[in-house]
């Protein structure tokens, strides 16, 4: 009787972490062909534009409005807590540190995932489950060079781009509250704003951005790509895209930051 306990104890816990093996060995085994086929010829350029646009062009409002929003509110809070101590004047570099090397990334991120990440899943889903892909095939044609390359192409220079715009935004956006809400004399928070900027700063967000644009399209095609079981299939697939981007966004925000600025 305990040793049938503890066959069925050891079968519960071994199940899913043999899952869990199986998934993350399918998930190198397709980062390593899809990097492949990004890397080496044929490319089709018309998929990667309008990838571009979708990502990109589309995405600018979206992005625009959260940075912009995100740097009124760390003008605010910042205020409201360095002007116990005196320090009001680090408002403006504050905000410049806090959107470049932080927010801008992230949240742009964050934003682009749940818009594009699954709209990604869903297409390639969507072409999985009615056989379209298959169809390519059938048609001498690679799925990975012709559905996912241009997608991380796009995805690993778009988001920077989307980042350096978000940048530019989100300090406005403190600026605005800076001067219009807090009183602070134009031309000194220009200058102080001007005296901060550090390329190390600028150039951490913008790496970052490239890695998470690489995740999001990487999350997009991989969890289209393995759907299954028609329209519910889709619909999980998309809700895993958004889910697996958004944390491995958070955690390699984490290892690039630790990467950049560690001692």
């Amino acid at each position: 009787m305990m040793k049938k306990q503890i066959e069925n104890f050891l079968r519960t816990l071994g199940h899913p972490l043999v899952s869990f093996i199986i998934s993350l060995g399918n998930l190198v085994l397709f980062v390593a062909s899809a990097v492949y086929h990004a890397l080496t010829p044929k490319y089709y350029v018309k998929n990667f534009l309008r990838q571009v646009l979708e990502m990109g062009f589309y995405s600018l409002p979206v992005v625009g409005l959260t940075t912009i929003f995100a740097g009124m509110v760390i003008a605010l809070q910042t205020y409201s807590g360095f002007a116990r101590y005196g320090a009001e004047s680090a408002v403006a570099s504050v905000v410049l540190i806090s959107v470049t090397r932080e927010l801008a990334p992230v949240l742009s991120a964050l934003m682009v995932a749940g818009r594009i990440g699954a709209a990604m899943a869903a297409e390639i889903g969507t072409m999985k489950v009615t056989e379209q892909i298959d169809a390519l095939v059938t048609l001498s044609t690679n799925p990975f060079k012709y559905l996912f390359a241009p997608r991380l192409w796009a995805g690993l220079t778009v988001l920077p781009v989307l980042v350096l715009f978000g940048d530019v935004i989100g300090i406005f956006g403190g600026y605005v509250v800076g001067v219009y809400k807090l009183g602070f004399n134009p031309a000194n928070y220009i200058n102080s704003t001007i005296e901060e900027i550090e390329a190390i700063g600028i150039i951490s967000g913008l790496t970052k951005a490239a890695v998470f644009g690489f995740i999001i399209a990487l999350m997009g095609c991989y969890n289209g790509y393995h759907s299954k079981g028609g329209a519910q299939g889709v619909g999980q697939a998309t809700t895993n895209a958004v889910v697996s981007a958004s944390i491995l966004i958070l955690i390699f925000n984490y290892i690039l930051t630790e990467v950049f600025f560690s001692k």
